[in-house]
C-alpha cells in the first residue's frame, strides 16, 4: 500500500490527518507509543549531546549521522569515511566532518506528545511532536542508492515550517550558498592527530553539499545560510566526500569530489522523496531481512529504550531486549560497512572529534577483527568486502615498511593503523596473522574461490613466507616467535601464546587454503613442517593456559586482554571436544580473569565461554553488561544502546552479537553444532537465516531447552556432520526428524 495515496486524502481534509497518520505508522510499522519493539529504539525526549550519546545513527556505507531529534534547533552531526588526516608513515585519525542545524521558528516555548525513534527494519529515523496545536512530522535516512542522507519536514498544517539551516565545517572551511544549495570545500593540509609528530605528505580535498526541497512558502539563500518561511514541507538532501581512493600505486588521491557530489545531488532532487525512501528500505531490506531472531520479552518491552535498558537489569526476562541489541548491531554494520566503503572503525562512522580517542582508527590486536566476526554467521557477508578490501589496499605499504623494520619477506603492522597504510605504536607481529584470519573465515563461510584466490590467499602466503623468515629456532627444535608483547599486557618475551597460537591459526589457514585451490604444493608441505614444528600451548602451575613460555601468569590477574586464549576463539585450536585438558586450562585462566571487564572484553569472553560451551556463564556475563553507563556502575551501554569501552567504541556491539550467535550454533570444527552454549534461562525461541561455515543457512526453534525442528539450506559441496546440543556424537539428518535439509 503506497503512502502517496493517503497524503492525497491529507491535503482535501486536515481533520483526518490524526487518524491517517496512525494508520500510516501501523502500516510501516512505526506507531509512536508501541509499535513494533522488536526492531525499533525510541525515546520520549530528545538527544542532548554527543558524551550523552543519546542521539541515534543512520548511514548507507559511506555517509552517516548522529540525529538528535532537538524541536527548536534539530542537530545533524555528520561523517563520511574516508575523511581521514595521516599517510603512509603513521595511522594519522579518523576527523568529524560536521554539523546540520534546522532552526525553527517561532521559538517553541513547549511541545507535547514528543517520541524520537529509529526503526532498524527500516532504517528510518523518526521525530514527531506537537506545538502550538500543530504536529510535525520528521523523518531521517542515509540512501546507499542515492548516495544521499535524506531529512523530511512535514507538518498537518500548511505553512508551518519557517527557520534557518546552517552547515557548520569541523574544519572551520567557510560554507558559501547559491540557489537552494550551500557547500562546504577545504583541505586537510597541516592538520596532525592532537597537534603533535611531523607532517604528514599526504592531504585530502573534501567537500559538503546541502540542497534544500520545499512545498509552499519561500526560500533564500543569506549570509551563508538557507531561510525558509512558511513553507508546507522541506526536503534536505545532504552529500559529502573527499578525493580518497584505496589505491597506493594511484597515490591515494582521485578527483576532487566536488563534481561527483553535485551529480549525486541533482539526481536525488528530481526523484519524488516517497520514491527516495521506498528505494532506500528496499535496499536495506535486502541485507536486514536475511536473518532474524524471536525471544521472548515481557511487559517492559513497551518501555522507551533507555527506560528498558533500566528495567533490564531489574527484570532480565525481557529477553527480546537481547535479540534487539543483535539486531541493532546487524543494523549498525549494514550502516557503517557496504562494499565501496572503508571498514567500520573504532567508532563504526560516527566520530564528533578531530583528535577522537585512539584515533578512532583500525586497531588491529583485537579491535578491527572483533567488528567483523559476526558478519558472516548473521548472512551479512557482502558487508565484510570493505575489510577486505581494506587489507588488500594497503598490503604495499605495510610490505615495504615491514621490509625497513626487520628485513624479512612478507609484512607484520603496528598496533594502530589508518587508511594509507601507515601505522603507529608497538610493532606486534601478530597483529597481521590475527587480521589474516577474518580473511580466512570470511571464506570458510562463503566458498568463495574466486575471493579465496585473489584477496585472501596472497595475504595468507606473504604472511606464511613473513613468519618463515621470522620466527627462530630453540635448541630442542621447536620454532617460537623473537620477543614481542602480549598485548597491552606483561613483559616482552619470546615464544608468547598470543604469536605461537596466531601463527599455528595461520598455517593451518593457509594448508586448508592452498589446498582447496590446487596450488602451490610444494610450500604447504613446508608450512605444514613448520606448523608441526611450533611450540605448542602450554600448562602452567596453577592449571591455567599460560600467556607466555615461560610460567609466570598470576592468578589473581584481571587484565582486560585475553592473548593466550585466542586457541579457543576466535581460533579452533583449543575446543572442549577436541582437547579437553587445554580445553580445561583456558577455563582456568578465564576463571581467574574475572566476569567484569571494559565492553569488548566482556563480548570477547561471552564468545570464549560459548566455545568452551558454557552458556550459562557467557549468557551471565552477557546480561551483568546490559546495563546504562553510570559512575562507580558495571554497566556498559548507553542510552543510545551503544556498547562503551569506555568512551563509546562499537566493537562491543559487535562482539555481543558474535557471542550470541556461538551460544546458538558452532561450525568451527568441520560440523555443525545445533545449541552448543545454550543458557538454561534461555529456554525458547527461534533464529532464521542464521549461517554456517560451508555456506549452510539454518533456520531453528527451540523449546523448553532442546532443539524442535531446524531446516538446514545448503549451496555447494557436502553437508557437514550434524551435532545436537550437548547430545553424545553427530546424528543422522535423514532420520532424525527434527531436521530437514532443503538445498537452496
Amino acid at each position: 500500500m503506497k503512502h502517496t495515496f493517503f497524503e492525497k486524502i491529507m491535503k482535501k481534509n486536515n481533520g483526518l490527518i490524526i487518524s491517517l497518520t496512525l494508520l500510516l505508522n501501523l502500516i510501516s510499522g512505526v506507531n509512536a507509543e508501541e509499535g513494533n519493539t522488536d526492531h525499533r529504539l525510541w525515546y520520549r525526549q530528545p538527544a542532548t549531546n554527543w558524551k550523552a550519546q543519546n542521539a541515534l545513527p543512520i548511514g548507507n556505507g559511506k555517509l552517516g549521522a548522529m540525529v538528535f531529534g532537538k524541536v527548536q534547533q534539530e542537530q545533524i552531526m555528520f561523517n563520511e569515511d574516508s575523511l581521514w588526516i595521516g599517510d603512509e608513515n603513521d595511522t594519522g585519525s579518523y576527523q568529524a566532518f560536521g554539523d546540520i542545524m534546522v532552526r525553527l521558528h517561532p521559538d517553541a516555548a513547549t511541545f507535547s506528545d514528543y517520541t524520537r525513534s529509529l526503526d532498524i527494519d527500516q532504517a528510518l529515523h523518526t521525530t514527531t511532536y506537537t506545538c502550538n496545536g500543530v504536529k510535525y512530522r520528521r523523518e531521517a535516512f542515509s540512501s546507499a542508492p542515492a548516495g544521499v542522507m535524506v531529512f523530511h519536514f512535514d507538518a498537518n498544517k500548511p505553512g508551518a515550517h519557517s527557520g534557518e539551516i546552517q552547515l557548520i565545517d569541523s574544519h572551520k572551511a567557510k560554507t558559501t550558498g547559491k540557489n537552494d544549495t550551500l557547500s562546504v570545500c577545504g583541505n586537510l593540509e597541516g592538520l596532525r592527530y592532537k597537534n603533535k609528530g611531523p607532517h604528514y605528505t599526504l592531504a585530502l580535498d573534501y567537500e559538503a553539499q546541502i540542497k534544500v526541497l520545499h512545498k509552499g512558502g519561500k526560500v533564500v539563500i543569506r549570509d551563508g545560510n538557507i531561510f525558509f518561511e512558511n513553507c508546507d514541507s522541506l526536503t534536505v538532501l545532504v552529500a559529502a566526500g573527499t578525493n580518497y581512493i584505496n589505491k597506493h600505486s594511484k597515490g591515494w588521491k582521485g578527483k576532487h569530489p566536488h563534481n561527483r557530489l553535485t551529480a549525486q545531488l541533482a539526481k536525488a532532487a528530481t526523484t519524488p522523496y516517497a520514491n527516495l525512501k521506498a528505494e532506500h528500505t528496499r535496499d536495506h531490506q535486502t541485507l536486514y531481512h536475511r536473518f532474524a531472531l524471536k525471544l521472548p520479552g515481557n511487559a517492559n518491552s513497551s518501555l522507551p529504550s533507555d527506560e528498558r535498558l533500566d528495567a533490564y537489569v531489574k527484570d532480565p526476562s525481557d529477553q527480546a531486549f537481547e535479540a534487539l541489541l543483535l539486531h541493532y548491531a546487524r543494523y549498525l554494520m549494514i550502516a557503517c560497512s557496504r562494499p565501496g566503503s572503508l571498514p567500520a572503525n573504532l567508532q563504526g562512522l560516527w566520530n564528533e572529534s578531530n583528535n577522537p580517542p585512539w584515533r578512532c582508527d583500525y586497531h588491529s590486536d583485537i579491535n578491527l577483527q572483533m567488528n567483523y566476526w559476526f558478519v558472516d554467521p548473521c548472512n551479512l557477508s557482502d558487508c565484510f568486502q570493505p575489510y577486505a578490501d581494506y587489507q588488500c589496499s594497503v598490503r604495499e605499504v605495510r610490505t615495504k615498511n615491514t621490509k625497513k623494520k626487520y628485513g624479512v619477506r612478507g609484512w607484520a603492522t603496528r598496533s594502530e593503523n589508518g587508511i594509507f597504510g601507515g601505522a603507529s605504536y608497538l610493532w606486534v607481529p601478530g597483529d597481521a596473522a590475527w587480521l589474516a584470519q577474518n580473511m580466512w573465515d570470511h571464506y570458510a563461510y562463503t566458498l568463495d574461490l574466486e575471493y579465496l584466490r585473489n584477496q585472501a590467499y596472497p595475504i595468507l602466503k606473504e604472511l606464511c613466507e613473513f613468519w618463515e623468515d621470522f620466527l627462530i629456532e630453540l635448541p630442542d627444535g621447536r620454532l617460537v616467535s623473537p620477543e614481542s608483547v602480549s598485548p597491552e599486557h606483561g613483559p616482552k618475551a619470546i615464544g608468547n601464546s598470543y604469536e605461537q597460537q596466531l601463527v599455528y591459526d595461520l598455517f593451518t589457514n593457509y594448508i586448508e587454503a592452498s589446498g582447496d585451490l590446487k596450488i602451490d604444493a610444494n610450500y604447504r608441505k613446508k608450512v605444514s613442517q613448520m606448523r608441526d614444528l611450533l611450540l605448542e600451548p602450554q600448562i602452567g602451575k596453577w592449571g591455567q593456559l599460560q600467556e607466555w613460555m615461560e610460567d609466570r601468569d598470576k592468578p589473581k590477574d584481571k587484565h582486560r586482554h585475553l592473548s593466550h586464549l585466542i586457541a579457543v576463539y576466535p581460533g579452533r585450536q583449543i575446543t572442549p571436544l577436541t582437547t579437553p585438558k587445554l580445553a580445561t586450562a583456558a577455563a582456568v585462566s578465564l576463571n581467574a580473569r574475572g566476569d567484569v571487564s571494559t565492553g569488548w572484553s566482556n563480548t570477547w569472553k561471552i564468545n570464549l565461554w560459548a566455545r568452551l560451551l558454557d552458556g550459562d556463564r557467557a549468557h551471565r556475563i552477557m546480561q551483568s553488561g546490559l546495563a546504562r553507563v553510570k559512575k562507580k556502575s558495571s554497566g556498559r551501554v548507553f542510552p543510545n544502546l551503544f556498547m562503551a569501552h569506555p568512551p563509546f567504541q562499537i566493537d562491543g556491539n559487535f562482539g555481543y552479537a558474535a557471542g550470541y550467535c556461538e551460544m546458538l550454533m558452532q561450525s568451527h570444527l568441520g560440523e555443525i553444532h545445533l545449541l552448543p552454549a545454550l543458557p538454561k534461562d534461555l529456554p525458547n525461541g527461534k533464529i532464521t537465516g542464521l549461517k554456517a561455515r560451508g555456506n549452510v543457512e539454518i533456520d531453528m526453534e527451540w523449546a523448553n531447552g532442546k532443539l524442535k525442528q531446524a531446516t538446514l539450506h545448503p549451496t555447494k559441496g557436502i553437508l557437514p556432520k550434524i551435532r545436537i546440543g550437548d547430545e553424545k556424537g553427530h546424528t543422522d539428518p535423514n532420520t532424525d526428524s527434527r531436521l530437514r535439509i532443503k538445498s537452496k
